[in-house]
């Protein structure tokens, strides 16, 4: 839909139908500018033209032109490979970024709420944040073995803190005055975190989501390359071990796009649940 402000806003000779042919509307009502989506896929026929000329006027075997490499995406395709892998891949990540969303979310709930919580919690998060998370391999080797559990846990790891991290802060940023009234107003310890503290806190906990699904796919190729070799990380690990660099870009290609699936999937409930904090014209 067009608003009245933005019809006055319109140069003149542009009509109604024009502005129409020039947004899309959301499920929510909301305009969204087609323009943005062609800059977008404007900006990635740039990047891949540079690519293809880049492959083959420098002729480095590393850098092979990118129709070679869809070339070999297709054949990987064609053979079943990328689909059982990326299939395996996707249970680990799943699993682990579940078990991080959830356990982060509580955490960072109560150690944004509760002061105690957060001075005895916060040096660990913060330390665990920052530290690399292949370190705790042989810990966890001595608890888990070689397996599912292993890459799960690397998954985990690598998304748990940084959703914790937002979360807090997202409790912190709640206005001292929507407490106040809640309070006022006769509202229980419970009701302020459902009704108060939780809404308030969506659109930093969203962010920590969709940074945490990040480092979750990054953690995901990291653990089944050098700790569990199955899935993509297994996959790029045996072409890159044969120097195989169109198979590697390949899969890499397929990598990018499954980490951008999932990152828009997490900015799609976003977009759901903090609509509201939009402003409407």
């Amino acid at each position: 839909m067009i608003s009245p402000r933005e019809h006055a806003d319109s140069p003149p000779g542009i009509g109604e139908g024009t502005l129409l042919s020039r947004t899309l509307t959301d499920a929510q009502g909301r305009d969204i500018p087609i323009g943005d989506a062609r800059h977008d896929l404007f900006a990635l026929l740039i990047g891949g033209v540079v690519w293809e000329i880049a492959g083959r006027t420098l002729h480095y075997s590393f850098l092979p032109p990118l129709s070679n490499v869809l070339r070999a995406a297709l054949g990987l395709l064609a053979s079943g490979q990328i689909l059982g892998y990326v299939a395996a891949s996707l249970v680990s990540l799943v699993i682990g970024y579940g078990l991080a969303a959830s356990g982060g979310i509580l955490l960072g709930l109560l150690m944004g709420r509760y002061r105690t919580v957060e001075y005895v919690i916060e040096p660990y998060v913060g330390a665990l944040l920052t530290a690399p998370k292949l370190v705790f391999v042989p810990i966890l080797y001595a608890f888990l073995g070689i397996g599912r559990g292993i890459q799960v846990a690397v998954v985990f790891l690598s998304a748990f803190f940084i959703i914790v991290i937002n979360t807090m802060a997202g409790i912190r940023s709640v206005d001292a005055s929507w407490i106040e009234m809640a309070r006022a107003f006769g509202a229980k310890e419970r009701q302020l975190f459902w009704k108060v503290l939780l809404p308030g806190a969506l659109p930093l906990i969203m962010a920590g989501l969709r940074l945490g699904m990040g480092r979750a796919v990054k953690g995901m190729i990291r653990g089944e390359m050098y700790i569990a070799l199955f899935g993509m990380g297994a996959l790029l690990r045996k072409y890159g071990s044969r120097f195989d660099s169109e198979s590697v870009f390949a899969i890499l290609l397929v990598v990018v796009a499954l980490a951008l699936v999932c990152s828009y999937a997490v900015q799609l409930v976003e977009r759901r649940l903090t609509g509201w904090t939009e402003p409407r014209p």
